[in-house]
Protein backbone atom coordinates (compact mmCIF):
# COMPACT_ATOMS: atom_id res chain seq x y z
CA UNK A 1 0.00 0.00 0.00
CA UNK A 2 0.89 3.23 -0.54
CA UNK A 3 2.12 6.01 1.56
CA UNK A 4 -1.40 8.49 2.34
CA UNK A 5 -0.95 11.33 1.68
CA UNK A 6 -2.41 12.58 4.54
CA UNK A 7 -0.57 10.54 7.25
CA UNK A 8 1.25 14.02 8.28
CA UNK A 9 -2.09 15.65 9.30
CA UNK A 10 -2.36 16.53 12.46
CA UNK A 11 -5.32 17.09 14.70
CA UNK A 12 -6.98 20.31 14.71
CA UNK A 13 -7.59 22.24 18.40
CA UNK A 14 -11.54 21.73 19.07
CA UNK A 15 -13.36 24.95 18.86
CA UNK A 16 -13.70 26.50 21.93
CA UNK A 17 -17.60 27.05 21.77
CA UNK A 18 -18.25 23.82 19.87
CA UNK A 19 -15.99 22.18 21.78
CA UNK A 20 -17.67 22.39 25.16
CA UNK A 21 -21.07 21.71 23.42
CA UNK A 22 -19.26 18.05 22.73
CA UNK A 23 -17.72 17.61 26.05
CA UNK A 24 -21.52 18.18 27.33
CA UNK A 25 -23.14 15.69 25.29
CA UNK A 26 -20.65 12.58 26.14
CA UNK A 27 -21.48 13.87 30.28
CA UNK A 28 -23.69 10.94 31.21
CA UNK A 29 -24.86 12.96 34.08
CA UNK A 30 -28.49 13.52 34.88
CA UNK A 31 -27.55 17.02 36.35
CA UNK A 32 -25.73 18.43 33.49
CA UNK A 33 -25.75 21.98 32.24
CA UNK A 34 -24.94 23.58 29.03
CA UNK A 35 -23.55 27.18 29.88
CA UNK A 36 -21.46 27.50 26.88
CA UNK A 37 -24.14 26.85 24.10
CA UNK A 38 -24.61 29.59 21.49
CA UNK A 39 -28.38 29.08 20.89
CA UNK A 40 -31.67 30.27 22.73
CA UNK A 41 -33.57 27.34 25.21
CA UNK A 42 -37.08 28.27 26.35
CA UNK A 43 -38.60 27.56 30.24
CA UNK A 44 -38.18 23.53 29.53
CA UNK A 45 -34.84 24.05 28.15
CA UNK A 46 -35.80 23.20 24.61
CA UNK A 47 -34.74 25.08 21.49
CA UNK A 48 -38.60 26.38 20.48
CA UNK A 49 -40.00 26.39 16.75
CA UNK A 50 -42.02 29.56 16.53
CA UNK A 51 -45.81 29.34 15.51
CA UNK A 52 -44.49 31.90 12.95
CA UNK A 53 -42.09 29.82 11.56
CA UNK A 54 -44.87 26.98 11.26
CA UNK A 55 -47.35 28.67 9.58
CA UNK A 56 -45.10 29.81 7.06
CA UNK A 57 -43.54 26.14 6.49
CA UNK A 58 -46.73 25.24 5.71
CA UNK A 59 -47.74 27.60 3.13
CA UNK A 60 -43.88 27.08 1.69
CA UNK A 61 -44.83 23.57 1.29
CA UNK A 62 -48.20 24.28 -0.52
CA UNK A 63 -46.52 26.87 -2.93
CA UNK A 64 -42.80 25.38 -3.93
CA UNK A 65 -43.11 24.35 -7.42
CA UNK A 66 -39.28 23.67 -8.34
CA UNK A 67 -35.98 22.57 -6.58
CA UNK A 68 -33.59 24.67 -9.26
CA UNK A 69 -31.00 26.97 -7.80
CA UNK A 70 -31.61 30.10 -6.30
CA UNK A 71 -30.03 33.21 -8.11
CA UNK A 72 -26.41 33.96 -6.81
CA UNK A 73 -27.76 36.93 -4.56
CA UNK A 74 -30.20 34.59 -3.11
CA UNK A 75 -34.58 35.16 -2.84
CA UNK A 76 -35.30 38.82 -3.85
CA UNK A 77 -38.21 39.20 -1.12
CA UNK A 78 -35.77 37.97 1.69
CA UNK A 79 -33.58 40.46 0.39
CA UNK A 80 -35.81 43.24 0.36
CA UNK A 81 -37.61 42.25 3.90
CA UNK A 82 -33.96 42.18 5.24
CA UNK A 83 -33.36 45.41 4.13
CA UNK A 84 -36.30 47.19 5.77
CA UNK A 85 -36.41 45.06 8.53
CA UNK A 86 -32.90 46.79 9.23
CA UNK A 87 -32.55 50.42 8.07
CA UNK A 88 -36.49 51.06 8.41
CA UNK A 89 -38.87 50.91 5.23
CA UNK A 90 -38.55 54.60 4.85
CA UNK A 91 -34.55 54.62 5.04
CA UNK A 92 -33.14 57.24 2.38
CA UNK A 93 -30.44 54.73 1.79
CA UNK A 94 -33.31 52.52 0.47
CA UNK A 95 -35.17 54.95 -1.38
CA UNK A 96 -31.91 55.94 -3.53
CA UNK A 97 -31.02 52.22 -4.07
CA UNK A 98 -27.77 52.73 -2.58
CA UNK A 99 -27.84 49.34 -0.32
CA UNK A 100 -26.26 46.05 -2.07
CA UNK A 101 -27.56 43.32 0.02
CA UNK A 102 -26.94 40.00 -0.64
CA UNK A 103 -28.38 36.01 1.10
CA UNK A 104 -25.90 34.64 2.80
CA UNK A 105 -25.60 31.23 4.67
CA UNK A 106 -25.82 32.63 8.19
CA UNK A 107 -24.05 35.24 9.66
CA UNK A 108 -20.37 33.64 9.40
CA UNK A 109 -21.32 32.93 5.83
CA UNK A 110 -22.02 37.02 5.74
CA UNK A 111 -18.99 37.79 7.23
CA UNK A 112 -17.25 35.38 5.43
CA UNK A 113 -18.37 37.22 2.38
CA UNK A 114 -17.55 40.77 3.73
CA UNK A 115 -14.25 40.00 4.67
CA UNK A 116 -13.65 38.42 0.99
CA UNK A 117 -14.67 41.37 -0.64
CA UNK A 118 -12.75 43.63 1.88
CA UNK A 119 -9.71 41.96 1.01
CA UNK A 120 -10.19 42.53 -2.85
CA UNK A 121 -11.24 45.77 -2.48
CA UNK A 122 -8.51 46.92 -0.08
CA UNK A 123 -5.87 44.46 0.08
CA UNK A 124 -3.21 46.17 2.40
CA UNK A 125 -6.33 46.84 5.21
CA UNK A 126 -6.44 45.89 8.57
CA UNK A 127 -9.34 44.94 10.60
CA UNK A 128 -9.64 45.75 14.16
CA UNK A 129 -12.53 43.96 16.37
CA UNK A 130 -13.19 44.57 19.93
CA UNK A 131 -11.02 42.87 23.31
CA UNK A 132 -12.85 40.63 23.79
CA UNK A 133 -14.86 39.68 20.57
CA UNK A 134 -16.74 36.19 19.50
CA UNK A 135 -13.76 33.67 18.56
CA UNK A 136 -15.29 32.74 14.96
CA UNK A 137 -14.55 36.77 13.80
CA UNK A 138 -10.66 36.41 14.16
CA UNK A 139 -10.40 33.11 12.67
CA UNK A 140 -12.76 33.92 9.54
CA UNK A 141 -10.86 37.17 9.08
CA UNK A 142 -7.50 35.54 9.57
CA UNK A 143 -8.19 32.83 7.38
CA UNK A 144 -9.02 35.69 4.44
CA UNK A 145 -5.45 36.71 4.69
CA UNK A 146 -6.56 39.92 6.82
CA UNK A 147 -4.28 41.22 9.78
CA UNK A 148 -6.55 41.45 12.79
CA UNK A 149 -5.69 43.90 15.45
CA UNK A 150 -8.26 45.20 18.38
CA UNK A 151 -9.40 47.77 20.22
CA UNK A 152 -10.59 47.92 24.04
CA UNK A 153 -14.08 47.32 25.00
CA UNK A 154 -14.45 45.41 28.44
CA UNK A 155 -13.49 46.38 31.48
CA UNK A 156 -13.29 43.47 33.89
CA UNK A 157 -12.88 45.73 37.28
CA UNK A 158 -16.01 47.42 36.50
CA UNK A 159 -17.58 44.61 34.41
CA UNK A 160 -18.55 47.20 31.84
CA UNK A 161 -17.23 49.22 28.80
CA UNK A 162 -14.41 50.92 28.27
CA UNK A 163 -15.72 53.66 26.24
CA UNK A 164 -12.62 56.28 26.71
CA UNK A 165 -9.57 53.80 25.98
CA UNK A 166 -12.46 52.66 22.94
CA UNK A 167 -12.94 55.67 21.76
CA UNK A 168 -9.56 57.20 22.12
CA UNK A 169 -8.06 54.23 20.30
CA UNK A 170 -10.55 54.26 17.52
CA UNK A 171 -9.37 57.87 17.06
CA UNK A 172 -6.04 56.47 16.36
CA UNK A 173 -6.79 54.09 13.75
CA UNK A 174 -5.10 54.56 10.35
CA UNK A 175 -7.93 55.46 8.01
CA UNK A 176 -9.07 52.97 5.67
CA UNK A 177 -8.82 50.79 8.39
CA UNK A 178 -12.09 47.95 8.65
CA UNK A 179 -13.66 48.65 12.41
CA UNK A 180 -15.65 45.14 13.55
CA UNK A 181 -18.60 46.31 15.94
CA UNK A 182 -21.36 44.43 17.17
CA UNK A 183 -24.93 46.31 16.85
CA UNK A 184 -25.81 44.79 19.42
CA UNK A 185 -26.15 41.57 22.53
CA UNK A 186 -22.31 41.90 22.22
CA UNK A 187 -21.05 38.38 22.01
CA UNK A 188 -19.30 37.38 24.65
CA UNK A 189 -19.83 39.68 27.72
CA UNK A 190 -23.19 41.02 26.76
CA UNK A 191 -22.07 44.69 27.35
CA UNK A 192 -23.52 47.17 24.62
CA UNK A 193 -22.55 50.48 23.49
CA UNK A 194 -24.68 53.19 24.18
CA UNK A 195 -26.35 55.96 22.28
CA UNK A 196 -24.18 58.65 23.57
CA UNK A 197 -20.67 56.33 22.82
CA UNK A 198 -22.01 55.15 19.13
CA UNK A 199 -22.91 58.86 18.21
CA UNK A 200 -19.19 59.73 19.18
CA UNK A 201 -18.17 56.01 17.15
CA UNK A 202 -20.39 57.34 13.95
CA UNK A 203 -18.33 60.38 14.19
CA UNK A 204 -15.22 59.15 14.51
CA UNK A 205 -15.87 57.20 11.67
CA UNK A 206 -16.13 59.61 9.34
CA UNK A 207 -13.88 61.76 10.26
CA UNK A 208 -10.97 59.19 10.06
CA UNK A 209 -11.62 57.28 7.03
CA UNK A 210 -12.90 53.94 8.67
CA UNK A 211 -14.96 51.48 7.35
CA UNK A 212 -17.15 50.03 10.04
CA UNK A 213 -18.21 46.28 9.61
CA UNK A 214 -21.20 45.96 11.99
CA UNK A 215 -22.31 42.34 13.01
CA UNK A 216 -26.19 42.34 13.86
CA UNK A 217 -26.64 38.33 14.64
CA UNK A 218 -29.33 39.61 18.01
CA UNK A 219 -31.75 42.08 16.86
CA UNK A 220 -34.25 42.28 18.86
CA UNK A 221 -32.78 40.37 21.75
CA UNK A 222 -31.72 43.71 23.43
CA UNK A 223 -34.48 46.19 23.50
CA UNK A 224 -36.40 45.93 20.25
CA UNK A 225 -35.94 45.36 16.46
CA UNK A 226 -35.69 49.15 15.50
CA UNK A 227 -34.10 49.79 19.01
CA UNK A 228 -31.12 47.34 18.44
CA UNK A 229 -30.64 48.64 14.71
CA UNK A 230 -29.77 52.49 16.09
CA UNK A 231 -26.22 51.87 15.48
CA UNK A 232 -26.99 50.56 11.56
CA UNK A 233 -29.75 53.65 10.86
CA UNK A 234 -27.35 56.54 12.45
CA UNK A 235 -24.28 55.85 10.12
CA UNK A 236 -26.96 55.58 7.44
CA UNK A 237 -27.90 59.34 8.65
CA UNK A 238 -24.87 60.33 8.91
CA UNK A 239 -23.40 59.64 5.42
CA UNK A 240 -21.47 56.32 5.94
CA UNK A 241 -20.73 53.81 3.56
CA UNK A 242 -19.98 50.56 5.76
CA UNK A 243 -21.13 46.59 5.49
CA UNK A 244 -23.83 44.93 7.83
CA UNK A 245 -23.49 41.16 8.83
CA UNK A 246 -27.07 40.02 9.57
CA UNK A 247 -28.33 36.70 10.90
CA UNK A 248 -31.91 35.42 11.13
CA UNK A 249 -30.52 32.00 13.09
CA UNK A 250 -31.51 33.43 17.10
CA UNK A 251 -34.42 35.92 16.16
CA UNK A 252 -36.08 33.05 14.28
CA UNK A 253 -35.00 29.88 15.85
CA UNK A 254 -33.81 29.28 12.68
CA UNK A 255 -30.58 27.66 13.60
CA UNK A 256 -29.54 24.72 11.06
CA UNK A 257 -31.34 26.68 7.95
CA UNK A 258 -28.87 29.59 8.04
CA UNK A 259 -30.32 32.19 6.91
CA UNK A 260 -28.31 35.25 6.92
CA UNK A 261 -27.33 38.65 4.36
CA UNK A 262 -24.27 40.40 3.73
CA UNK A 263 -25.38 44.26 3.03
CA UNK A 264 -23.29 46.77 1.88
CA UNK A 265 -24.22 50.76 2.49
CA UNK A 266 -22.76 52.58 -0.42
CA UNK A 267 -22.35 55.95 -2.17
CA UNK A 268 -24.79 55.17 -5.22
CA UNK A 269 -26.94 52.95 -6.77
CA UNK A 270 -24.00 52.49 -9.62
CA UNK A 271 -21.76 51.40 -6.58
CA UNK A 272 -24.48 49.10 -5.38
CA UNK A 273 -24.60 46.96 -8.76
CA UNK A 274 -20.91 47.21 -8.91
CA UNK A 275 -20.39 45.39 -5.05
CA UNK A 276 -23.44 42.90 -5.93
CA UNK A 277 -21.41 42.00 -8.91
CA UNK A 278 -18.09 41.70 -7.24
CA UNK A 279 -19.93 39.68 -4.05
CA UNK A 280 -21.92 37.29 -5.90
CA UNK A 281 -18.08 36.98 -8.22
CA UNK A 282 -17.14 35.58 -4.44
CA UNK A 283 -20.30 33.91 -3.85
CA UNK A 284 -20.12 31.57 -7.39
CA UNK A 285 -16.34 30.37 -5.65
CA UNK A 286 -17.50 29.18 -2.87
CA UNK A 287 -21.14 28.08 -3.12
CA UNK A 288 -22.67 29.10 -6.12
CA UNK A 289 -25.78 29.55 -4.37
CA UNK A 290 -27.80 29.61 -1.09
CA UNK A 291 -29.63 27.48 0.43
CA UNK A 292 -33.50 28.18 -0.12
CA UNK A 293 -35.78 26.72 3.21
CA UNK A 294 -34.80 29.38 5.32
CA UNK A 295 -34.37 32.00 3.49
CA UNK A 296 -38.20 31.48 2.16
CA UNK A 297 -39.44 31.23 5.84
CA UNK A 298 -38.18 34.57 6.88
CA UNK A 299 -39.63 36.28 3.66
CA UNK A 300 -42.42 34.40 4.14
CA UNK A 301 -43.14 35.66 7.83
CA UNK A 302 -41.42 38.99 7.12
CA UNK A 303 -43.68 39.80 4.45
CA UNK A 304 -47.08 39.45 5.71
CA UNK A 305 -48.18 41.75 8.18
CA UNK A 306 -50.19 38.50 10.20
CA UNK A 307 -47.14 36.93 10.84
CA UNK A 308 -44.50 39.06 11.16
CA UNK A 309 -46.90 40.55 14.03
CA UNK A 310 -47.05 37.06 15.52
CA UNK A 311 -43.18 36.78 14.78
CA UNK A 312 -42.57 39.99 16.78
CA UNK A 313 -44.33 38.77 19.99
CA UNK A 314 -42.62 35.51 19.89
CA UNK A 315 -39.49 36.95 19.85
CA UNK A 316 -40.32 39.51 22.30
CA UNK A 317 -41.31 36.32 24.43
CA UNK A 318 -38.19 35.21 24.05
CA UNK A 319 -36.14 38.76 25.13
CA UNK A 320 -38.60 38.93 27.63
CA UNK A 321 -37.74 35.72 29.53
CA UNK A 322 -33.67 36.06 29.23
CA UNK A 323 -34.26 39.37 31.21
CA UNK A 324 -36.67 37.36 33.73
CA UNK A 325 -33.37 34.71 33.78
CA UNK A 326 -30.98 37.23 34.70
CA UNK A 327 -33.23 38.59 37.16
CA UNK A 328 -33.56 35.01 38.83
CA UNK A 329 -30.07 34.29 38.04
CA UNK A 330 -28.48 37.66 40.39
CA UNK A 331 -31.26 36.96 42.88
CA UNK A 332 -30.33 33.72 43.80
CA UNK A 333 -26.16 34.25 43.45
CA UNK A 334 -27.19 37.59 45.93
CA UNK A 335 -28.83 34.81 48.72
CA UNK A 336 -25.89 32.11 48.17
CA UNK A 337 -23.18 34.97 47.63
CA UNK A 338 -24.17 38.19 49.99
CA UNK A 339 -20.93 39.20 49.79
CA UNK A 340 -20.46 38.97 46.21
CA UNK A 341 -21.78 41.55 43.64
CA UNK A 342 -23.32 40.19 40.52
CA UNK A 343 -25.92 43.01 39.91
CA UNK A 344 -23.71 43.90 36.78
CA UNK A 345 -25.17 41.26 35.09
CA UNK A 346 -28.82 43.01 35.31
CA UNK A 347 -26.87 45.77 33.23
CA UNK A 348 -25.71 43.29 30.10
CA UNK A 349 -28.17 42.30 27.11
CA UNK A 350 -28.58 39.78 24.68
CA UNK A 351 -28.21 36.33 25.52
CA UNK A 352 -24.92 35.49 27.21
CA UNK A 353 -23.11 36.87 30.17
CA UNK A 354 -19.36 38.18 31.22
CA UNK A 355 -20.27 36.51 34.40
CA UNK A 356 -16.58 37.04 35.93
CA UNK A 357 -15.99 33.76 36.69
CA UNK A 358 -12.25 32.58 36.50
CA UNK A 359 -11.25 30.20 34.28
CA UNK A 360 -10.08 27.89 37.45
CA UNK A 361 -13.71 28.18 38.60
CA UNK A 362 -15.14 27.31 35.13
CA UNK A 363 -13.01 24.10 35.46
CA UNK A 364 -14.40 23.05 38.73
CA UNK A 365 -17.88 23.23 37.97
CA UNK A 366 -16.97 21.44 35.40
CA UNK A 367 -15.37 18.88 36.50
CA UNK A 368 -17.47 18.60 40.10
CA UNK A 369 -20.75 19.89 39.10
CA UNK A 370 -21.29 19.02 35.23
CA UNK A 371 -21.87 22.64 34.63
CA UNK A 372 -20.20 23.53 31.25
CA UNK A 373 -18.80 27.35 30.82
CA UNK A 374 -16.47 28.50 28.53
CA UNK A 375 -13.06 29.50 30.32
CA UNK A 376 -13.67 33.12 29.75
CA UNK A 377 -16.56 33.04 32.06
CA UNK A 378 -18.57 33.37 29.14
CA UNK A 379 -22.38 31.97 30.28
CA UNK A 380 -25.72 31.48 28.11
CA UNK A 381 -28.12 33.07 30.30
CA UNK A 382 -31.15 31.55 27.81
CA UNK A 383 -29.95 28.29 29.05
CA UNK A 384 -31.38 28.84 31.90
CA UNK A 385 -34.83 27.94 33.74
CA UNK A 386 -36.11 27.68 36.73
CA UNK A 387 -35.28 23.82 37.27
CA UNK A 388 -31.51 24.40 36.60
CA UNK A 389 -30.76 28.14 37.94
CA UNK A 390 -30.66 27.16 41.63
CA UNK A 391 -28.42 24.45 41.30
CA UNK A 392 -26.35 26.29 38.99
CA UNK A 393 -25.84 29.64 41.57
CA UNK A 394 -25.27 26.74 44.21
CA UNK A 395 -22.47 25.50 42.75
CA UNK A 396 -21.18 29.01 41.58
CA UNK A 397 -21.71 29.43 45.48
CA UNK A 398 -19.61 26.33 46.70
CA UNK A 399 -16.91 27.18 44.09
CA UNK A 400 -16.27 30.60 45.42
CA UNK A 401 -16.54 30.20 48.56
CA UNK A 402 -13.96 27.85 49.07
Amino acid sequence: MNTSFFSTIETALPDPILGVTEAFRADPSPDKVNLGVGIYQDGTGAVPLLACVKEAAKRWLAQEDTKAYLPIDGVASFNTATQHNLFGSASQALVEKRVATIQSVGGSGALKLGIEFIRLAFPQTNVYVSDPSWENHRVLFEAAGAKVLTYPYYDPQTSGLRSDAMLETLRAVPSGSVILLHACCHNPTGVDIGKEEWDQVAEICSQRGLIPFLDIAYQGFAVGLDEDAYPIRLFVDKGLTFLVASSYAKSFALYRERAGALSVVTGSSKEAAAVTSQVKKIVRTIYSSPPSYGAQIVSIVLNDPTLREQWINELSAMRTRIQEMRQHFVNELRVALPNHDFSFILKQRGMFSYSGLSAEIVRELRAKNHIYALESGRICVASMNTKNVQYICKSIAEALSK
